[in-house]
């Protein structure tokens, strides 16, 4: 079973949202993170050894992490969703863009 993580920058609206579509689901266990010094649950170094693929919402994020953990992060699948901070929790248009961007793990 894939672990997916899911990065933006606070952890509270967009990976915590895309975290929530995989909820009970038969092939994968999701988790999320932020990049922030103020996000609610931070990107570690478990987290990343735990995760299969890693998506971020933007390439800053990517970045970010790249920096951050070097060794850690080079055999795992890194993806860019480019999903701007313009969305809260649970809005709809955000879960129909996740929907589109993460179809073929849903």
């Amino acid at each position: 079973m894939p672990n997916l993580l899911f990065v933006c920058s606070k952890n509270q609206w967009r990976s915590p949202t895309a975290k929530d579509l995989f909820k009970n689901h038969a092939r994968h266990q999701a988790r999320s993170a932020g990049t922030s010094d103020k996000a609610r649950i931070k990107i570690n170094q478990k987290l990343i050894e735990w995760a299969d693929v890693i998506f971020v919402m933007e390439r800053r994020h990517k970045e970010l992490i790249k920096q951050r953990f070097p060794a850690v992060i080079k055999a795992k699948p890194l993806l860019v969703l480019d999903i701007e901070d313009n969305y809260q929790y649970g809005d709809t248009e955000l879960i129909e863009i996740l929907k589109d961007c993460l179809s073929e793990y849903l």
